[in-house]
């Protein structure tokens, strides 16, 4: 299940969002060498990845955690690490990885951002990522894995958009085998329905008793980003912006929600 777009027009260009992918993107090329050069990948990620263990220094110096091509990532205090909760915010893991998480953010970010202004949209974001790095330090604050993706904050912005237009249709792809079908849904279910996906893939990494339980993915900052968006949008959120974005969406869809 996809989103592909929105029956949301936008009222003014959303330059944070081109900026703020257009950062993720030139990182994914300049910094990580675009996934084809395996050396420049592995060693941005355990960089300039966020290590729970390395910030709550929980995680012995030294240890070492592999990450493929006979390579590892080795814990160190390394005064750089006190940023990785930023700049983890720009690195990714893969292609599919990258292109997933823009995608997200092209249809839900624009929004928002229609709907704060460029500079409260910004900060917004950078708070929700900082919110999901927290929350998901919280839950395993000695690991040494290092934590890369967007996906934090764009959770956040996922979060801001169910509030602010929880009726609005989302036209999600879904892909049944060989079957391809674009089915157009409500955005409260859509996005209930990954929120709730999160929390379930979520909750095996809090058994202590079952430490390899989960999924590999930081599924809790993506719950920590989300909830931080629901918990701040409406101190960012510009009501003018809104409602002048709500009128224009009606006249463009009358029978529309």
């Amino acid at each position: 299940m996809i989103p592909l777009s929105d029956d949301n027009p936008t009222l003014r260009t959303p330059i944070v969002t081109y900026l703020l992918l257009g950062a993720i993107g030139a990182t994914w090329f300049f910094v990580q060498g675009a996934g084809l050069n395996s050396l420049a990948l592995i060693r941005s990620v355990c960089e300039l990845g966020l290590v729970p263990g390395e910030l709550t220094r929980l995680a012995p110096v030294g240890l070492g955690v592999p990450i493929g091509g006979g390579l590892s990532c080795v814990v160190d205090n390394a005064p750089i690490n006190r940023l990785t909760p930023l700049t983890s915010m720009f690195l990714h893991g893969s292609w599919s990885h990258l292109l997933g998480n823009c995608l997200f953010f092209w249809v839900f970010g624009n929004n928002v951002e229609d709907s704060m202004g460029r500079l409260r949209f910004l900060v917004f974001y950078v708070v929700c990522g900082l919110a999901a790095a927290a929350a998901q330090v919280m839950v395993d604050p000695a690991s040494p894995i290092p934590m890369v993706g967007a996906s934090g904050a764009i959770s956040g912005v996922m979060g801001a958009y169910l509030l602010l237009y929880p009726r609005v249709r989302v036209n999600m792809l879904f892909i049944f085998i060989i079957i391809f079908r674009i089915i157009p849904l409500p955005a409260w279910l859509v996005l209930l329905y990954w929120f709730g996906l999160q929390v379930l893939t979520g909750l095996p990494q809090l058994n202590q008793l079952d430490a390899e339980g989960g999924s590999g993915v930081a599924v809790w900052a993506h719950v920590g980003g989300f909830v931080a968006g629901l918990v701040l949008v409406k101190f960012f959120e510009n009501r003018d912006l809104t409602s002048r974005r709500t009128g224009w969406r009606h006249r463009m869809h009358p029978n529309h929600p």
